[in-house]
């Protein structure tokens, strides 16, 4: 086992040939593996990752098409990403581990809760993608459709391409902006946007994921049945919301009206999950999305504590039927 705290970085090959860039943060006491969300790598976990590691047995990594992780130029998928995360989980030894993840990790941590045998548990950030039409509570659901539309398309249109006027300086800068309005650190920002940075075959600058990677993970991630898989899972499956909305969309005024309008569907049904599904609870975190900055503390013990209580078999009281 890794000492106490020794912060190593390796890599671990997937099941295809695939290589997974890993973070071991060390530690000692229940084994706890990290996912970051879509975009983004395993810098996001650098605050978080050694308060756990004060008593958990803490792993990072980046999910493929991310960070240094192979897997760009083929298509993403949440067979793949959960087959990458059983290799990393024996890889290091930890196959009991429990699996939390941020945003888009958050999803594949409970694709693991299902698909993992030996996945003790897990916890997923505020990982619900852009939801269902009909969650947008108040909102002609037509429109909403458009406007989702909307959103795919600019995202498809931005995954893996070479960064517009500016390049990555225009990036820095406007993460610059961004850590100054959510009060977190800079440096982090920018060590995870540099993190994250290729060339093309012409030298031009992008952020991964690849093109390819990135339109299958945006495919993933709007066809997966969350709920579904929420009302499935027999083992324990701890849910955090953001409790603040996210900073304004420059150019696209009319996000914050849809945003408050998805939050009241889908605090409404997450409400419901946790009154009715034994395995499932929801916890609210004070922070916007960007909750593993905002609130590193708050996030350590709200996983500390889950990790305790599902050790102590305390997890999974009956529904609150009727």
């Amino acid at each position: 086992m890794t000492a106490a705290h020794e912060v190593q970085d390796i890599r671990i090959a997937a099941p295809d040939g695939v290589e997974i860039a890993v973070r071991d943060h060390g530690g000692d006491g229940p084994a706890l593996l990290l996912l970051h969300g879509a975009g983004r790598n395993l810098v996001d976990w650098e605050l978080v990752g050694p308060l756990l590691a004060a008593g958990h047995r803490v792993v990072a990594m980046d999910l493929r098409g991310h960070g240094k992780s192979g897997g760009g130029d083929g298509p993403w998928t949440f067979e793949e990403a959960v087959a990458d995360v059983a290799a990393v989980l024996e890889g290091c030894g930890i196959p009991d581990a429990v699996v939390v993840g941020h945003s888009l990790g958050g999803m594949v941590a409970v694709r693991c809760l299902e698909e993992l045998d030996r996945t003790l548990g897990a916890v997923n950030l505020d990982g619900h993608g852009m939801g269902r039409a009909e969650q947008y509570v108040g909102l002609d659901r037509g429109y909403v459709e458009r406007r989702l539309a909307e959103v795919r398309a600019f995202a498809d249109a931005a995954v893996g391409r070479a960064l517009p006027g500016g390049g990555l300086e225009g990036v820095l800068a406007y993460n610059a902006a961004m850590a100054e309005e959510l009060g977190v650190s800079r440096e982090l920002l920018e060590a995870g946007v540099r993190r994250g940075v290729a060339e093309d075959a012409n030298g031009e600058v992008y952020l991964r994921p690849e093109r390819v990677a990135g339109l299958g993970m945006q495919e993933a991630m709007a066809g997966i049945d969350l709920f579904g898989l929420y009302r499935r899972v027999r083992k324990p499956l701890l849910i955090a919301r953001a409790l603040r909305p996210n900073p304004s969309t420059p150019g696209m005024p009319w996000v914050d009206e849809l945003m408050a309008a998805y939050v009241k569907g889908l605090h409404a049904e997450l409400d419901e999950l946790a009154r009715t599904e034994r395995w499932v609870e929801v916890a609210g975190v004070d922070a916007t999305h960007a909750m593993l900055l905002e609130r590193p503390r708050e996030i350590a013990d709200l996983v500390a504590d889950f990790v305790r209580r599902v050790g102590a078999g305390e997890w999974g009281a009956p529904p609150q039927r009727g």
